[in-house]
């Protein structure tokens, strides 16, 4: 069986390029293209059944992740369907199952299983907690460990894996020898570097590439190219050991897709306002045109509680300026594991960043969107401004709770509404006209 990629190659185009294309409002031929060219991924695992399947990349509409999962702190999966469940209803084209705690595997199963968006997974997390099972501890990891893990996940149904294979020795080297304020905050990367340390050798998700390839190709996963050394603050943004990282993840790239393997490429992090459409351009010139899978970006370090607008300021420029995927924050971030309101929260935040740069970056539907909810405004057609809003929940709360039902106006302007004030002299100036 073809992937996706090995279809758009031979000139075939696939039902899910065809569901893709309906969604965007493009040509089937032009998705095949951009899947050919590996500038459209179509994360789409063989075994994940109820896959209503998207399109990442390209000009395509930006998409949202949500990631959920347990902790050693809350290790019951229970509720983290209901999140999955949440993040879906608020508009995520895709979760991420990030377990740590007990039961990963049931977890995993559970998510996949009810999930009709993509379902991301992080194969070094349950490899670690395997290794701290046979061995004791995580710098005894084997790559048995690993790859028994890897193929698990993709047997199951994963349709993307986050895998930090270009976090290399030298990259650690550099991140030493520089200096950095937080030094390493991704919990993949920590783990990878510490083993790597530990036992003074290579990355095995580095030096095992091919192999890691050639599972991810048998049920066709999406290889999604971690950052490991993505900056968790703003003074570490754009350094050495960051950009070191990112070009061996350019050259990893084209060694996935020489393996017909679908390939993302994850990007940061914690970054300054004026550094991002660098760090977009720069990735995508160094990726060749891979889509490009972004945590935020934050902005500022100072506002716990807020993050999800710190990243979704972010988002908007990342988005103008290359990304095709952004991973929402919660209000949660930095505090602790998000509830079924901070999961919300952070989806529709997200979705607002996504949708903006898709406005500015003149995507048809997307223009379309705004301007029907100028006309409805106009109209005063409350009902119509509520269905066309990101947020139609919270939206009809709000003007539930502060109007009365019978009122044709807001209660911010009442009886001297400008719509309606302005409306009634342009009309009476038309029919004169006539």
């Amino acid at each position: 069986m073809k992937t996706q990629r090995q279809s758009a190659l031979a000139g075939i185009i696939t039902e899910e390029m065809k569901e893709v294309a309906r969604q965007e409002g493009l040509s089937a031929e032009t998705i095949r293209e951009r899947v050919a060219k590996g500038t459209i991924a179509i994360c789409a695992n063989i075994n994940h059944k109820n896959l209503k399947v998207r399109g990442v990349g390209e000009g395509l509409s930006t998409k949202v992740n949500a990631n959920i999962g347990t902790s050693t702190a809350y290790p019951d999966p229970a509720p983290e369907l209901k999140k999955l469940d949440a993040a879906i209803a608020a508009g995520a084209d895709a979760v991420m199952d990030l377990s740590t705690g007990n039961n990963i595997d049931a977890s995993r199963r559970a998510i996949i299983e009810h999930s009709t968006v993509m379902v991301g997974t992080v194969p070094i997390y349950q490899a670690t907690v395997t290794a701290i099972r046979n061995h004791g501890k995580v710098t005894d990891m084997t790559k048995e460990d690993i790859f028994e893990v890897i193929e698990q996940q993709a047997h199951d149904g994963a349709d993307f894996m986050t895998m930090h294979c270009g976090l290399t020795r030298r990259a650690v080297d550099i991140l030493i020898a520089e200096g950095r304020e937080m030094d390493i905050v991704s919990r993949g990367g920590s783990f990878i570097a510490g083993w790597m340390l530990a036992n003074n050798k290579e990355n095995p998700f580095y030096e095992h590439f091919d192999e890691i390839l050639d599972i991810c190709a048998r049920y066709d996963v999406t290889i999604s190219l971690g950052d490991g050394l993505r900056p968790g603050c703003l003074a570490d943004a754009t350094d050495r050991a960051q950009i070191t990282e990112l070009i061996t993840l350019g050259e990893l790239t084209d060694r996935a897709w020489e393996k017909g393997v679908q390939v993302m490429v994850e990007g940061p992090g914690h970054v300054p306002y004026n550094q991002i459409a660098a760090n977009m351009q720069l990735q995508k010139r160094l990726c060749h045109g891979a889509p490009f899978y972004v945590l935020g970006p934050l902005v500022t370090d100072i506002a716990p509680g807020y993050d999800h607008i710190t990243s979704a300021i972010g988002g908007t420029l990342a988005a103008v300026s290359g990304a095709d995927f952004l991973c929402y924050v919660t209000p949660a971030e930095h505090l602790g594991l998000p509830d079924l309101n901070d999961v919300r929260e952070g989806v529709v935040a997200a979705r607002i960043a996504g949708h903006a740069a898709d406005v500015a970056k003149g995507l048809p539907q997307a223009v379309a969107q705004d301007l029907a909810m100028a006309k409805a405004r106009k109209k005063l057609d409350w009902e119509a401004q509520m269905e066309l809003a990101i947020d139609p929940q919270k939206a009809r709360a709000i003007r539930n709770a502060k109007n009365k039902s019978t009122d044709e106006y807001c209660s911010m302007c009442g009886d001297y509404c400008a719509v309606k004030i302005i409306g009634e002299y342009l009309d009476d100036k038309k029919k004169k006209k006539h």
